[in-house]
């Protein structure tokens, strides 16, 4: 009988625990939980102050208008010189000793790869 009676006050003490633990906990929860609303309840934020953008934001200024181009006083004549002009090749000269690969542009290659392939002869 003693064993059962040493198992039941160890039960009743061990549920008194837990229970007097968890109370306790969750009475810590409420009072954090209290106070932290009570704090933002409470809580006023700061009026923003009036030159805050200072020195952030840039000042806004609109640009010069631009000037219309002139147009030159003989501009027939220059466009007489222009059309003499002989055109300028932008391709460098090949190099004597070069592949002609390596000097043909991109457009040649196009041409290239857009060819049809040769058709190849059947020997019966």
């Amino acid at each position: 009988m003693s064993t059962v009676l040493r198992q039941a006050s160890t039960a009743a003490r061990a549920f008194s625990r837990s229970a007097a633990f968890s109370t306790s906990a969750a009475a810590r929860k409420d009072f954090v939980q209290d106070l932290y609303i009570k704090e933002l309840k409470g809580y006023k934020a700061p009026p923003p102050a009036k030159d805050a953008h200072v020195g952030v934001v840039k000042q806004y200024s609109v640009p010069p208008t631009p000037k219309p181009p002139v147009v030159p006083a003989d501009l027939a004549s220059e466009l007489s010189a222009y059309d003499a002009t002989e055109p300028v090749d932008g391709t460098p000269k090949a190099a004597a000793g070069t592949p002609e690969s390596l000097t043909t542009g991109a457009d040649t290659f196009l041409a290239f790869l857009e060819a049809d392939e040769p058709k190849v002869e059947h020997h019966h």
